[in-house]
């Protein structure tokens, strides 16, 4: 009787088990707003779309998943017209899912025209995930509204980005390099790197300004192949902060996974950030007039602040350019008045120091930090200054900054004033000769 009824519960599980995956399974039915995905359409829906498509990489059995689902679907309803919303079962489409390095459910990506996919990030909600995606709406419009080529992101591009490398700009252009570069070893007369080459090119393009990709001729350049010790074709090395030590790439060839492992690796290959002292026009030159938003610090007096007061402030600098590492701002200090020109032109003195403000020198603004020198409320600012600002005030002309010493990083010296006699400070008003001339 004890071994019926274990059977018949080992039954009853089973069939619970099978419900639940054939459920869990269905986690989007035929008639859902959200676009259902398979190898054979993912190119058409999603690589060749001309506008934003919402991609959750899914498994049907995960909770999570099915929590989503609910909010995924309304966001596609919101969404119609607007984006495309779809979803893809990673635990079915395996070699897919991987091609874009899924390692959890859900995972959700986000594909604009001509650009590697953005992972999104934010709360599982609809709100969220609609405000998110009109934000890559807008981002593309502008694109085209600027005039910007945005085409769908088959790879068909005229040109390729990736640079030709020999024996004699090898080391000059990668060795001697901080940037981190990708670099095919290929035959021309192999057939894999023929494949290879459409997907090779795309990635280059799309990775522009972003990731430096280069390709080797091993048929002229024998001396490289034995170099980096290239046995097969396409051998592809990553030649990251140590350039004597390229790692090989293993990933699948295609330009979205070689995309997404460049994008990684940027984030791993990045330098420290930096905070400098202003000590001359072409640091303003070097590091503000190319950034998007560079943020100045008006440090106190060294004798106000001394070392270790100065070096916190600094070190709170750091603090928020590490937080912010991925975003094209810079930093620079300068100290209360050796920069009194600038100072004057935007306005520092009124709060006292430090003080702090966003700089936009492409488009003549400055917005000031009117909150503590603290670094939750440095990190809001900055936050505030990505999203456009509030209070942002003009400046005209040229920022006028002039050369000054660095700091040597030591407690300032008090300078003795000239001493005066008791005599001379107590003398009486007729000692002094009176002129009574008018």
């Amino acid at each position: 009787m004890r071994r019926r009824t274990e059977r018949i519960a080992n039954v009853v599980s089973f069939i619970l088990i099978f419900v639940l995956a054939k459920t869990a399974a269905a986690l989007y039915t035929s008639s859902s707003p959200v676009v259902q995905l398979t190898p054979s359409n993912f190119k058409s829906k999603v690589l060749n779309s001309n506008g934003v498509v919402l991609v959750e990489f899914f498994a049907p059995w995960c909770g999570h998943c099915q929590a989503l689902t609910p909010a995924w679907e309304r966001a596609a309803t919101v969404l119609k017209g607007v984006a495309t919303v779809a979803a893809l079962d990673a635990d079915e489409h395996k070699a897919l899912a991987q091609e874009y390095g899924i390692k959890g459910f859900p995972t959700i990506k986000v594909f604009s025209p001509g650009k590697p996919p953005v992972d999104y990030q934010g709360a599982r909600d609809v709100k969220p995930i609609v405000e998110f995606a009109l934000k890559q709406v807008k981002s593309l419009l502008k694109e085209r509204l600027d005039g910007k080529p945005t085409g769908g992101s088959s790879g068909k591009t005229e040109t390729s980005s990736s640079i030709e490398l020999n024996s004699q700009n090898f080391d000059d252009l990668v060795i001697k390099s901080k940037d981190l570069w990708i670099v095919e070893f290929f035959a021309p007369w192999c057939g894999h790197c023929k494949k290879l080459a459409p997907e090779w090119k795309r990635a280059s393009n799309n990775l522009k300004g972003k990731v430096k990709l280069g390709h080797v001729d091993c048929d002229a350049e024998k001396s490289l192949m034995s170099r980096f010790n290239v046995q097969g074709f396409p051998t592809i090395l990553v030649f990251g902060h140590d350039k004597d030590s390229p790692q090989p790439y293993e990933g699948a060839r295609t330009a979205s996974a070689i995309e997404s492992f460049a994008l990684e690796q940027l984030e791993s290959n990045m330098a420290p950030p930096e905070v400098s002292e202003l000590t001359g026009p072409e640091i303003m030159e070097a590091k503000c007039a190319p950034a998007a938003i560079c943020f100045v610090a008006f440090l106190p007096d060294i004798l106000d602040s001394k070392a270790e007061g100065r070096n916190k402030y600094i070190s709170t600098l750091l603090s928020v350019a590490e937080k912010f590492k991925r975003s094209p701002y810079s930093y620079v200090w300068a100290a209360a008045g050796k920069q009194a020109e600038l100072e004057k032109q935007l306005g520092v003195g009124g709060y006292g120091y430090p003080a702090l403000l966003a700089l936009n020198i492409k488009k003549g603004a400055y917005a000031p930090l009117k909150s503590a020198f603290q670094l939750d409320q440095i990190v809001e600012f900055v936050k505030e200054a990505g999203r456009g600002g509030k209070g942002n005030l003009a400046f005209e002309g040229t920022l006028k900054v002039v050369p000054t010493e660095p700091w040597d990083g030591q407690d300032g010296q008090v300078v003795d004033s000239d001493e005066f006699s008791l005599e001379e400070l107590m003398a009486d008003d007729h000692d002094t000769p009176v002129n009574d001339e008018l």
